[in-house]
């Protein structure tokens, strides 16, 4: 079979599946710009196949047999194991330490971490909860959920380091900050010489699932290492959210082409503010992070 018409058949279901109505012949072939006749004859074939079903007005939509393998699909994924290659690239390319943030009832924890070239005396163990007045990763999460905000402002929050917020009218501030920038970032907030980035990871429902968190030196946290930071890290993230299912808006989902998304993520991520001088030293030899 030609290529051309197994992509044929996603860029249908694609389309149907944002029409619950269901579309006719003539739609489907004036949205995806193609013959009428190769519309018709791989609907043909995707109606046999139940794929799709077609009702009496003439109208496909998406059939049993795709709801049945969407089903499974969904229920196979998972965050960690499908982020583990993305981050473990991320890491490469950076040099600093990545962590898989998530979800973990009404707490944040870290489900993964992959550690990088720069020697960080840091013990952050995985699955302990993360402070979200504080933690890059716990102000994402809180800024992105409006229940998790409320809950931060009744949550202790501990001074930890000379930037730590504390106040709840700046920490509502700082949400509404990583809202308008599109990622989180903790100035040495948690832990004194290191500077935290956070990133959301958005499921096929467009809810935030997770996130990709970044630890750095401070005294590597220059403006240039920032910037390769938040476009690899923010290309990091999308990654994953393509294989969780999630379509970023203006993406070209119906012709397959990626587009250029890197000119997009710098337009979109706005620099913060720089680090102050680190406090941190590099140690001599890397301590085994306890889990």
């Amino acid at each position: 079979m030609n290529p051309d018409r197994y992509l044929r058949t996603f860029y249908i279901l694609n389309l149907l599946v944002s029409h619950k109505e269901g579309l006719r012949l003539t739609e489907i072939k004036d949205a995806l710009k193609l013959p009428v006749s190769s519309v018709h004859n791989v609907l043909q074939t995707m109606v046999s196949a139940e794929v799709v079903v077609v009702n009496e007005d003439l109208r496909y939509s998406i059939g049993p047999r795709t709801v049945s393998l969407a089903l499974r699909t969904v229920q196979s994924l998972d965050v960690r194991t499908l982020a583990r290659r993305p981050l473990q690239d991320l890491a490469r390319d950076i040099g600093d330490d990545v962590y898989l943030g998530v979800r973990s009832g009404r707490r944040v924890v870290y489900a993964d971490r992959i550690l990088g070239t720069q020697r960080i005396s840091l013990d952050i163990r995985l699955g302990e909860p993360l402070y979200m007045h504080s933690t890059a990763t716990g102000k994402l999460f809180a800024a992105n959920d409006e229940k998790m905000e409320a809950l931060a402002m009744t949550l202790a929050m501990p001074k930890l380091t000379a930037n730590t917020i504390t106040d709840p009218a700046e920490l509502a501030q700082e949400y509404a900050r990583i809202r308008a920038m599109g990622y989180a970032k903790s100035l040495e907030e948690s832990a004194a010489g290191i500077v935290g980035y956070a990133f959301p990871i958005r499921d096929a429902e467009g809810e935030m699932t997770a996130a990709v968190h970044v630890s750095v030196l401070a005294s590597q946290a220059t403006r240039a290492h920032e910037r390769k930071l938040l476009s690899d890290a923010q290309a990091c993230a999308e990654h994953i959210e393509r294989l969780l299912g999630h379509i970023r808006e203006g993406s070209n989902s119906t012709s397959g082409k990626s587009g250029n998304s890197s000119s997009k993520r710098n337009t979109m991520l706005k620099a913060a503010p720089a680090a102050k001088t680190s406090k941190a030293v590099k140690s001599p030899s890397r301590p085994v992070t306890k889990v």
